[in-house]
């Protein structure tokens, strides 16, 4: 059974909006960071925005900044990631990941310890 799994990807036009979620109700996450990498055909996982639970307190990478949001909702255990201004750049696999130790900052893919699949964005021009 999966523990975290991404939905709401899809093909879009350049400056539209998707909003990608993740359902971690497969598992138990109180307590965890979560984020959201990318990874486009023939690269690494990126990183694009983490939240931390309590605070709620967001960070994103600079190439999303003001144009994603990410959220979380604690109680229906779901993530979003809200994507507006989508650009072509922004074609990858979207995946969801869970980290628990806050020591680290959740820019970084070994900072996590559960992962989902993923989700395809596709932006076109």
């Amino acid at each position: 059974q999966a523990q975290l799994v991404e939905s709401g990807g899809g093909l879009v036009q350049a400056g539209d909006s998707l909003r990608l979620s993740c359902d971690a109700s497969g598992g138990s996450f109180s307590g965890y960071r979560m984020g959201w990498f990318r990874q486009a055909p023939g690269k690494g996982r990126e990183f694009v925005a983490t939240i931390a639970w309590g605070t709620n307190a967001a960070e994103y990478a600079d190439s999303v900044k003001g144009r994603f949001t990410v959220s979380r909702d604690n109680a229906k255990k779901m993530v979003y990631l809200q994507m507006n201004f989508l650009e072509p750049d922004d074609t990858a696999v979207y995946y969801c990941a869970a980290g628990w130790n806050r020591i680290f900052t959740g820019k970084e893919a070994g900072h996590y310890d559960y992962w989902g699949q993923g989700t395809q964005v596709t932006v076109s021009s």
